[in-house]
């Protein structure tokens, strides 16, 4: 009935033009929430709508698209997906927390993909999913300043467990009699994966974030140099929300002291059985093979282990400089505006990592350029201060910059407006577009345009402006729209800086650059360089 009620409504032209007019006003509204004016127009217009509008239709509400049309989600990929909605609506956080933690088996390790309909996932051995819930808790908590998600309660998954040479399972799996809180649940994820090898890094499984890496670690001895600076991260997040949690208990207490001894055993690793002379390796293989060293013929050199190391504040001081350097070295391809993810790719040589070894040289994983872990290339530029590589490097790999002549695109071949998954990066296909639309690579780029290069960070509520941006934009705008109050920023570089501010006023007076944000009104906010 209801099918032919819709039939019959919208068989009235009017009636479609006013459904247009209503979606059209839904997604204006929304995209419209954060708009930024800067003197480079491929950002503005790739941040102004299209990111956001890439991740909320193709990665969450329609979870599909042309390239991949699974339908599921991905443990590590939705939740990653909400990192740059937070500045529209921190809801969207909290929200993709809760679902996935009913995805957690009680043993701590989460179902790498499930089915909504079918209530059918796949439970696996990868190291690194069960990691995102803390990440994203301590993201979501670090912007509102809401601990109260730590209180929620939701159940956990039971059903049988791997076996010892069994990798993965897909199933139904039930839910448990069990509950916990999303505390709980946080503490059970970084519990399970405190698992060392003898390098004293954390053991990588049937794979870390690479998926490709799907046989470094199945026999239960190799481990991951990037899931340890991963790993890092959160420990040192997670304990200070810990410490100042309304939750603190003896346990709890026991639990901090335990991590914080953990982190200095781990940063000790990384800087010492984790570095190769120049950068860091990329992870131990159960053969005792190394990836990521100097002395290989194929992946010398990894970038996510090298932009980790700063992104976690883990790497030694000096060893954070040598190692980007390496990075641009290396992996930054200006001719086809590309940051690879791993040179040279796995072709002949006598590493057998997994099934990135089956994609043809240059191609996803294997050399080619893998937008999500670009984004952290960037990020890391930002943390070191270094804003002309910063931008040079976002703009290289915004895909309206791949578009500009009938030539480029001939080259890119894929749509100009959305964030590819993948560029592929060697031989005759360098430089053509790959995956589109269903990527999370879209949030991440959002995020390391907003929060690291403009630098609209918001902390407990509270707002502050910590650009690393070109020494030669002289002034951008940012018009930011939070619940019901409208704050229009001018950010002024009138002596020629990557970062630092001088000054900053709010609504004609002087201010400290933190400024509470408030449920309604209109601010107007002027920062100074």
């Amino acid at each position: 009935m209801d099918s032919k009620n819709v039939a019959y409504k919208y068989s009235k032209i009017q009636n479609c033009k006013q459904e247009l007019e209503k979606v059209k006003n839904y997604w204006k509204e929304l995209l419209g929430k954060v708009q930024v004016y800067t003197p480079l127009e491929s950002l503005n217009i790739i941040l102004n709508g299209w990111c956001v509008y890439q991740i909320i239709q193709s990665r969450l509400q329609g979870k599909t698209g042309f390239y991949q049309s699974g339908g599921a989600y991905g443990f590590r990929d939705q939740l990653q997906d909400t990192l740059g909605l937070k500045y529209l609506d921190p809801e969207y956080l909290k929200t993709q927390i809760i679902k996935h933690s009913k995805h957690q088996f009680i043993e701590g390790d989460v179902e790498h993909w499930w089915h909504e309909e079918t209530e059918r996932g796949i439970r696996t051995k990868f190291s690194d999913d069960l990691l995102w819930l803390p990440y994203l808790t301590c993201e979501y908590i670090e912007f509102t300043g809401d601990e109260s998600i730590l209180g929620e309660i939701t159940p956990y998954l039971t059903g049988e467990q791997l076996k010892e040479n069994e990798d993965e399972r897909y199933n139904k799996f039930e839910f448990s009699k069990e509950e916990g809180s999303i505390l709980e649940h946080c503490i059970k994820a970084i519990e399970r994966s405190l698992n060392f090898g003898e390098n004293g890094l954390p053991k990588i499984g049937s794979g870390d974030w690479n998926d490709g890496f799907s046989n470094v670690g199945t026999k239960g001895i190799g481990e991951s140099v990037w899931l340890g600076f991963f790993l890092y991260d959160i420990l040192d997040r997670f304990t200070k929300i810990m410490k100042e949690s309304q939750y603190l208990s003896t346990d709890i207490q026991q639990k901090i002291e335990k991590y914080e001894q953990i982190m200095q055993q781990l940063k000790k690793a990384l800087n010492t059985n984790g570095w190769d002379g120049r950068w860091y390796k990329r992870a131990f293989m159960d053969d005792g093979n190394i990836l990521g060293s100097m002395e290989n013929d194929e992946c010398r050199i990894d970038s996510i282990a090298q932009s980790w190391s700063i992104i976690s504040n883990a790497g030694d001081n000096d060893k954070k400089y040598i190692s980007m350097e390496s990075l641009e070295n290396h992996l930054i391809d200006k001719e086809n505006g590309i940051i690879k993810l791993l040179d040279p790719p796995f072709e002949k040589g006598k590493l057998n990592p997994g099934y990135i070894k089956s994609y043809l040289p240059g191609v996803r994983e294997n050399g080619g350029q893998y937008t999500h872990a670009s984004t952290w290339v960037i990020i890391a530029e930002t943390m070191l201060g270094f804003g002309d590589k910063a931008n040079e490097f976002y703009r290289m790999i915004n895909p309206i910059e791949h578009s500009r002549t009938k030539e480029a695109s001939n080259k890119y071949k894929v749509e100009p407006y959305v964030i590819p998954a993948d560029i592929y990066g060697a031989n005759n296909l360098a430089g053509r577009g790959g995956w589109t639309w269903y990527t999370g690579s879209a949030s991440w780029y959002y995020k390391a345009g907003i929060e690291y290069i403009l630098g609209l960070k918001i902390r407990n509520g509270i707002m502050s402006i910590e650009p690393c941006i070109p020494k030669d934009w002289k002034e951008y705008n940012i018009k930011y729209k939070w619940k019901n109050s409208f704050y229009n920023i001018v950010v002024k570089n009138l002596n020629g800086k990557n970062c630092g501010v001088e000054e900053a006023w709010l609504n004609g007076e002087r201010v400290e650059n933190c400024i509470r944000l408030q449920d309604s009104g209109n601010y107007n906010v002027e920062i100074i360089m």
